[in-house]
Order: C-alpha cells, then sequence, then structure tokens
C-alpha cells in the first residue's frame, strides 16, 4: 500500500513539473506575440510618419518615401501573417497547458485517494488485532 502512495506521489511530481514547463512554454509564446504586435505598430507608426514632412520636397525625395512607404507596408503585412501564426500557437501552449493542469489534478486526486486508502488499511489492521495486543502495543509506545 505504501507503494502506491509512493507512486502516485511520483507521478504527481512529474505532472507538476510538465505543467510548470507547459505554463513556461505558454508564457514564451506569449512574449513573442506580444513582441511581433509590438513591431507591427512600431512598423505602422513609421510609415504613417514618413509623410509628415514640414515645408516642400522634391520629386527624389517623394520617391523615396513612397518607396519606403511600399516596403514598409510589405514588411507590415508579413508581420501580420507571422501575429497570426503567434497568437495561433498561443492558443495551442494554453490548450496544452489546460491539459498538462487537468493531468496534475487527477494525479493528485489519485494520490490522495491512495493515501486515503492506506490509513484505511491501517486502521482495520489495528482494529483486526487482539485487544490484549492493542494494550500490549499502546504500552510500548
Amino acid at each position: 500500500m505504501k507503494g502506491l502512495v509512493n507512486r502516485r506521489q511520483r507521478v504527481l511530481r512529474v505532472r507538476a513539473v510538465q505543467h510548470s514547463m507547459a505554463v513556461a512554454e505558454t508564457a514564451r509564446a506569449r512574449d513573442e506575440a506580444n513582441g511581433i504586435a509590438h513591431n507591427l505598430e512600431r512598423l505602422r507608426a513609421v510609415r504613417n510618419e514618413l509623410f509628415e514632412t514640414q515645408g516642400m520636397a522634391n520629386g527624389a525625395s517623394f520617391a523615396a518615401m513612397q518607396e519606403l512607404a511600399t516596403r514598409l507596408e510589405q514588411a507590415s503585412r508579413q508581420l501580420d501573417g507571422a501575429l497570426y501564426d503567434a497568437r495561433r500557437n498561443v492558443e495551442a501552449k494554453e490548450g496544452m497547458t489546460l491539459a498538462a493542469n487537468r493531468e496534475k489534478e487527477i494525479a493528485s486526486r489519485l494520490k490522495d485517494r491512495a493515501r486515503a486508502n492506506l490509513e484505511e488499511w491501517r486502521e482495520n489492521k489495528l482494529a483486526a488485532l487482539p485487544r490484549y495486543r492493542r494494550m500490549q502495543r499502546n504500552e510500548d509506545r
């Protein structure tokens, strides 16, 4: 019986480590998605500030600004795709975290049940001892 409790405790420790790893992976994926979103915001801000020039601009500088704006829009579209993938990755990692948490809770319940069964077994064993043996056992303590 005690071996069962020890095995359940070991399984619970493994499940707790798996849950911690899943939480860390989820946090890492969220950080990556937040970083991409921040870069996308910065890119859009640069694009919007590009044509806010003071005074007159010649044709060459206007063409250069237009070329830069086109490249910034292209980079923005690529970041949109990367952000979509990063958010899907976050959702997948959150699902893994929930599954790991569920497994950890199941292992905890199984360990508690095994411990309760062990205690019940010990009580039944003690109750099954003849009365004089119980008295001797209590006197020895």
